[in-house]
């Protein structure tokens, strides 16, 4: 068995080992960036210029964590070349904004053509399985090592049908994040892996749905909407994982659920839930149901307070 040390020491190989892979990957150590003028520095200076609006010096420096000496000389490379342009900053004299001229925005939109085109083809060599097994990795990695921002891209957030292993991933989340947040026990799995069992042997696709949530790859969602009578359809299983909290997503689940009750002629909408599912409770509120019922009871190993709630259609 391994030591602390040795483990760790492992960890470190592996890291350093990811970094000269994905340098060499994408081509930092080549003269010229994307067979371009300019290295990959110089791309991300423009590339920052390019992004923000008026930006100083101050601010590129910072963002890309480069010394202030060697921004300067490439500053001055990009003013020569006509790439950029400085403008005085009123409130401080040793300040410049800087902005792209009409050649340094063709030069960037040169270079993100080219970059686009090489990443497109990287991915064209993946099926599109491993397409998402690469972004939830990356997007693994950038959240691990505070690279961005926790929220998720709304832009990049879909809704699909499920595919092979998403039901699996449904019960094993559910149990996961409900023991961590309400510290439900071992009997929630079981109710959880029954309502999926149940869904998939008397499945019908004319009045039946499921959906994903995937954001970059990556599943951070669910609903279900599934027959209870010919008149009746039940919300089961709405769930948001914690980094795509806050942004609608769950009531987005929500409304789809409903329009497709809709369209596939359904008189009323049910669910179960618990007081303790606050934010959910909200959605269902907010998008129109009624409470209809709760109890006093002992499940899943905690005190809780059962609830019933419904829609007219």
């Amino acid at each position: 068995m391994l030591s602390a040390r040795q483990q760790h020491e492992g960890r470190v190989a592996a890291v350093r080992r990811f970094n000269r892979f994905y340098t060499r990957q994408i081509g930092v150590l080549r003269r010229n960036f994307l067979d371009s003028p300019y290295t990959l520095s110089e791309a991300r200076v423009l590339y920052e210029i390019g992004q923000r609006p008026t930006p100083t010096a101050t601010d590129v420096g910072r963002a890309l964590g480069l010394d202030a000496a060697y921004l300067s000389r490439l500053l001055r490379k990009f003013e020569k070349s006509g790439l950029i342009t400085r403008s005085a900053v009123p409130q401080d004299a040793r300040q410049s904004h800087l902005t792209l001229t009409a050649r340094g925005k063709k030069t960037m939109r040169a270079l993100n053509t080219k970059s686009q085109r090489d990443v497109s083809d990287m991915l064209g060599k993946l099926t599109a399985a491993d397409q998402g097994r690469l972004m939830a990795a990356m997007c693994t990695i950038e959240a691990l090592l505070g690279g961005v921002s926790e929220e998720p891209r709304q832009s990049g957030t879909i809704l699909r049908g499920p595919r092979h292993g998403d039901f699996g991933w449904i019960v094993q989340r559910h149990a996961e994040l409900y023991a961590q947040e309400y510290g439900w026990k071992e009997p929630f799995e079981g109710v959880c892996a029954k309502i999926i069992a149940d869904f998939l042997n008397t499945y019908d696709p004319q009045c039946e749905r499921c959906w994903i949530a995937e954001m970059d790859g990556q599943n951070v969602g669910c609903v279900f909407i599934a027959k209870e009578t010919v008149d009746v359809a039940r919300l089961r299983l709405l769930l948001v994982e914690p980094k795509a909290r806050g942004f609608g997503l769950g009531a987005r689940l929500t409304d789809e659920c409903i329009r497709f009750a809709r369209s596939a002629g359904y008189r009323k909408i049910t669910l179960w839930t618990h007081s303790v599912l606050t934010a959910a409770r909200h959605i269902y509120r907010k998008a129109g149901f009624k409470l209809i019922r709760s109890e006093e009871r002992i499940s899943f190993g905690q005190q809780v307070v059962s609830e019933d709630w419904e829609m007219e259609l």
